[in-house]
């Protein structure tokens, strides 16, 4: 008993030594976080006196009669822009006033994107490259954002959005390299084409899965928030995307830690071939920020000033208040979905040619410079030529490569190779050896 007695007294200092110790822990656990709580999200004192509701779930007042909440309740959502079709800016006070060069680079940036889709999709019809996806009609949603970012900020895509990457400085060597996945490939030829990523320019490696980027996005901009380093995280998707439960936990998570994130949408109308009629019954994208407590607002894509303006003072809030902001960009697919579609089963020739001919974020930039004397028809056809020029270059000198070393199959995931590795890479080297013949290894990189 004597013993037992002991063991429980022993056992209840050790019991109360921990508690103390997890309480210290802690204590300086959140006086290290120091995070802010605004005045909206503390808790109000309790009165049961007061004839309103009390519920924490939510803040409302009551009501004495049945009424459903209409769907459209938040409808009609304004599109932002600056300039109309004809590049004329509406209200002279929205103009972002950029510099001649800005102007330039954005337009030559949207172009040479445009010029690079087009070699890339050929390739892939002639049997070149495995599989494309062009950004045809988009240019203005990536340029325009990109240009408002910092370099440090964090970029996570989705598969379509080539042109943040360009306006970075990803340069058109690398790209050619990751869709022909040769020696030079960053990603050493693991992932399909289109499936770009560069640690130096800060943006993440796309992955295939539909919105798989958005929490990872939310988990980012919160470590980011933690270190106060006056970063942001801007995530881009589409429109279906945001039909998937990680959209929500995305959304969520961003709103009720107050993370520096900016969620981009492209809404271009079509999710593959599903149209948005059939995407979703509301307003649209934005109209679901309020219910995750998210700023929202809905701009023209294909206005890169619009884009531009929208994303900046996005971006600069989010920084400076720690919140996270909705982007939706309305603009229009014009291309098939990628290589493995074909659109024009579920549209009309004629719907596509509008947006193509009448209503195209390049062509609206073109009219707007055209008008200030800063673009002429003898540039356009110099830097068409030059820009196809660059881009067969480093096309011509991506099908002259080499492949990665088959080792790179092994490499990259543990630091010393497991037992298991090592039994497949004799076994690939077996079946290589013993059907050389079918592996022209000459081709792969020493």
């Amino acid at each position: 008993m004597a013993a037992v007695s002991s063991m429980r007294k022993m056992y209840g200092l050790c019991f109360h030594a921990v508690r103390q110790t997890a309480g210290r822990k802690a204590s300086r656990l959140l006086q290290h976080r120091a995070f802010r709580v605004s005045a909206v999200h503390q808790q109000q004192p309790f009165d049961s006196s007061l004839e309103k509701p009390q519920f924490p779930g939510a803040s409302a007042e009551f009501v004495d009669h049945l009424e459903f909440i209409q769907p459209n309740v938040i409808s009609g959502i304004p599109v932002y822009r600056v300039m109309d079709r004809q590049g004329n800016i509406i209200n002279p006070s929205e103009d972002p006033q950029l510099s001649k060069e800005t102007v330039l680079n954005f337009y030559q940036k949207m172009t040479l994107l445009n010029t690079m889709d087009r070699i890339l999709y050929e390739s892939q019809r002639q049997g070149r490259i495995s599989f494309y996806m062009t950004n045809y009609g988009e240019e203005g949603t990536h340029v325009g954002s990109a240009a408002a970012l910092d370099p440090t900020d964090l970029v996570f895509g989705q598969y379509r959005e080539a042109g943040v990457l360009m306006y970075r400085g990803f340069p058109l060597d690398l790209f050619m390299a990751q869709c022909y996945a040769n020696a030079d490939d960053l990603g050493k030829g693991r992932q399909m084409p289109v499936h770009y990523g560069s640690r130096d320019l800060n943006f993440i490696t796309i992955s295939s899965p539909l919105a798989t980027q958005l929490p990872q996005a939310a988990g980012a901009a919160y470590a980011l928030k933690r270190e106060n380093m006056n970063r942001a995280v801007i995530c881009y998707f589409g429109e279906g995307a945001a039909s998937e439960g990680d959209a929500h936990a995305g959304f969520n998570f961003s709103a009720t830690l107050e993370c520096p994130l900016i969620f981009f949408c492209r809404n271009n109308g079509y999710a593959i071939s599903t149209p948005t009629n059939e995407q979703y019954r509301g307003d649209g994208i934005a109209a679901r920020g309020p219910g995750y407590g998210m700023l929202s607002i809905r701009v023209d894509g294909n206005d890169v000033f619009a884009v531009y303006n929208a994303t900046k003072e996005a971006r600069r809030r989010a920084v400076a208040e720690n919140q996270p902001f909705l982007i939706e960009a309305m603009t229009y697919r014009i291309g098939h979905h990628s290589t493995s579609d074909d659109s024009s089963a579920y549209r009309s020739v004629d719907e596509v040619n509008y947006w193509d001919k009448q209503d195209h974020p390049i062509s609206r930039l073109r009219h707007y410079m055209t008008t200030r004397g800063w673009w002429s028809e003898d540039d356009e056809r110099s830097w068409r030529k030059q820009s196809r020029k660059t881009v067969m270059e480093a096309f011509e000198r991506a099908e002259k490569r080499l492949k990665p070393n088959p080792e790179l199959l092994f490499t990259d995931v543990y630091q010393e190779m497991t037992p298991g590795l090592s039994k497949q890479r004799e076994s690939l080297w077996r079946h290589v050896q013993q059907y050389k013949e079918h592996y022209p290894l000459d081709l792969y990189d020493k």
